[in-house]
């Protein structure tokens, strides 16, 4: 199932030596100076992203670097002695190839490192291919139950930034063989991007390392989910964010179509994640559901926009937050050059005190089989399940938009006996009425077994922390 993307890797393996020599008049006679740098190419995607070389010279010799491409950003542009020079390239939008030279010279000498960068192929002609005649909602009943590689990729500051060990494939054969079928896996994307450019060129280590996990899931004959997850927060939904943010999206999601638009119908893209204005929970205004739904707009535009298989990819939009109130009330459809593409996203953490609130264990019962009301939240059993539900059928999957829970979850309440009793019976009826209601449920697992936590896999080898839990899920 892995695909074999177009955009042509190269690797830089030529290398120049230059010497010279100077003759003066001292007693010491002459006095011999090498040089040498490792390379007389760059060679760039239309994505841009850095290249490095470097200049080898004995501790006497001055040298510098320059270009006069204005696309073009050198780290060092002078030294002496040995150095590493880092060059990066901006994405490039147009049609043309780019080409131009760097400059490396000495007082008595000079010469060009040839650079060249693709252009921008964003428009192909369409190709249904291997691209299924599922309908969205078809679509669904495929992809099972579903399992979030969640504080990995996303981790702001890098995969293993927030405790996790590197996904492995491993641990993705453990999570097929307990029975999930769809991978969500949250992206960070941002820990690839440069600090302060304005194109946001994704690094060719970024999207070769995404692009290994994905194909862990996809070898495994399972659906995989990719995302712009939280980020560090940039995707502010105001009038004074709305062009940065629209134009910030349509720039990385260019780049990340283009790179896996070859891959088929199992690959699934997912535009947002939890828009919403930093540290406002309430009703979303007029101005924040209406920025927010144009940032799903531009999502499915610039997706269609790439051709190729992308053209007829399924594509996932959220409602605001993706609370199920605020996207039955506020949510707008974005049009699609697609029929019968496009997923809609909520999750579903009801009630509060009950899966997330872990300041302290007074709720740690749940639902019709609860002996003790005071343990309970008072209110988010079966029945408010049952009614948030079936309100996500009535107004999208019976209109032919599919559904992804795409999290949904209790915290472990480790010291309090018996309350692994009702966090399964919790996960059972939940994942139950989601696919009952026609949805994807796709757990939220963030790799911690501990206290107030909610991993279910270890990170390292698969083993399962908790297979009642996991079988509870699983056995719906």
């Amino acid at each position: 199932m892995k695909a074999m993307k177009h955009i042509l890797k190269i690797t830089v393996v030529l290398a120049i030596l230059v010497g010279f020599s100077a003759c003066n008049d001292d007693d010491d006679g002459y006095a011999d100076s090498h040089i040498s740098v490792g390379l007389n190419e760059l060679n760039y995607t239309s994505n841009g992203g850095e290249r490095s070389f470097n200049v080898n010279a004995s501790h006497s010799i001055s040298w510098g670097v320059s270009t006069e491409a204005d696309w073009l950003t050198i780290s060092e542009t002078s030294g002496v002695g040995n150095g590493e020079i880092t060059v990066t390239a901006e994405s490039n939008s147009s049609d043309q190839e780019r080409n131009t030279t760097v400059k490396v010279f000495t007082y008595e000498t000079s010469f060009d490192i040839q650079v060249t960068q693709e252009a921008s192929i964003s428009n192909i002609t369409p190709d249904p291919s291997e691209m299924s005649d599922l309908t969205a909602v078809q679509l669904t009943s495929e992809m099972g139950v579903g399992w979030n590689v969640g504080n990995s990729l996303d981790a702001v500051g890098g995969e293993t930034a927030w405790g996790n060990p590197a996904i492995n494939q491993q641990l993705i054969d453990a999570v097929k063989a307990a029975g999930f079928n769809t991978v969500r896996i949250p992206i960070a994307w941002s820990n690839y991007i440069q600090e302060g450019d304005d194109n946001y060129a994704i690094s060719e280590a970024g999207f070769t390392r995404v692009e290994e996990v994905v194909n862990y899931v996809l070898d495994n004959d399972m659906f995989a989910v990719i995302n712009i997850h939280w980020d560090g927060g940039w995707m502010q939904p105001t009038y004074n964010d709305q062009a940065y943010v629209n134009d910030r999206l349509d720039k990385m999601w260019k780049q990340i179509a283009i790179y896996f638009r070859d891959y088929d119908y199992h690959l699934i893209f997912a535009g947002t994640n939890e828009v919403m204005v930093e540290g406002d929970y309430g009703t979303p205004t007029e101005e924040y559901y209406t920025v927010q739904n144009s940032f799903n707009q531009t999502f499915i535009n610039t997706v269609r926009a790439t051709g190729g298989r992308n053209a007829y990819r399924f594509l996932t939009v959220q409602g605001f937050n993706t609370n199920i109130d605020h996207t039955v009330n506020f949510a707008e459809i974005p049009e699609d050059t697609a029929e019968n593409r496009m997923l809609m996203e909520v999750h579903y953490y009801d009630p509060f005190d009950y899966t997330l609130n872990v300041d302290n264990d007074d709720t740690w019962q749940w639902g019709e089989i609860a002996t003790n009301p005071d343990a309970t939240a008072g209110w988010g059993d079966e029945d408010w399940l049952e009614t948030k539900f079936q309100s996500m059928y009535d107004n999208f999957v019976a209109e032919g938009i599919g559904v992804i829970l795409g999290e949904y979850g209790a915290s472990y309440r480790g010291e309090v006996d018996g309350a692994e009793t009702y966090r399964a019976y919790y996960y059972e009826k939940t994942t139950q009425s989601a696919l009952e209601h026609g949805m994807v449920p796709v757990i939220w697992d963030n790799g911690y077994p501990d206290n107030h936590q909610m991993g279910l896999f270890n990170r390292n080898d698969g083993a399962e922390y908790f297979p009642d839990i996991i079988d509870a899920i699983t056995n719906n």
